[in-house]
């Protein structure tokens, strides 16, 4: 067990009060911190995150020996989520469901983070993640999405994406389908993060 771990907790949900996401997030916090000393970055992509746009793009792959003052500065957002992931031992995501899939912001994070030559790497076998040895602790809750059902195509896009980058110790607690008996279901997924173990 390390002395300190070091958590990055990003936020989807756009509720800053009532989100069941950000309650149990907390919730995780709460009980990794009982267990062992931790030291938390708060990314909260709710707020915004501008798409990748042409200019983005040309400047992710211009060579960083030759890229222009205007190129750095467009990558300097990106450049600062990748680190805050790179410096995380732990990451725990609040990402909720919207329409079957994960929040447009999430997306735009990993958006911005999957970039090759910095978080993964072509290779002649394929694409090789170049962020292992971390853990991703996931939080979900939706209104009628089941976790784990055919029309849930947020937790398999999630788990993917971090396995891109090379993360694939993923741990998703899922607070689901909350149209139906919500108070249950809530305190199932508290239930399932006391069992959690700190790294």
């Amino acid at each position: 067990m390390n002395d300190l771990n070091t958590i990055l907790r990003i936020e989807a949900s756009p509720r800053k009060t009532n989100s069941v996401t950000r309650e149990l997030t907390s919730k995780v916090i709460d009980h990794l911190g009982s267990q062992t000393a931790i030291l938390v970055t708060d990314r909260n992509v709710s707020d915004g995150l501008p798409v990748l746009d042409a200019d983005w793009i040309n400047a992710n792959f211009t060579p960083i020996e030759t890229r222009t003052d205007s190129q750095k500065a467009k990558l300097a957002l990106s450049d600062a989520l990748v680190e805050e992931v790179r410096r995380a031992d732990t990451l725990v995501i609040g990402m909720p469901i919207y329409n079957f899939g994960i929040p447009a912001t999430l997306k735009a994070w990993v958006d911005h983070v999957a970039r090759a030559g910095v978080t993964f790497r072509y290779t002649e076998n394929g694409p090789v993640g170049l962020l292992e040895g971390k853990r991703v602790i996931v939080v979900i809750a939706s209104g009628g999405t089941s976790v784990g059902s055919d029309i849930d195509f947020a937790s398999p896009y999630i788990r993917h994406a971090l396995k891109f980058i090379g993360i694939t110790d993923v741990t998703i607690i899922a607070a689901d389908a909350l149209a139906q008996n919500a108070i249950e279901k809530i305190a199932d997924a508290t239930t399932e993060i006391a069992s959690l173990e700190a790294a």
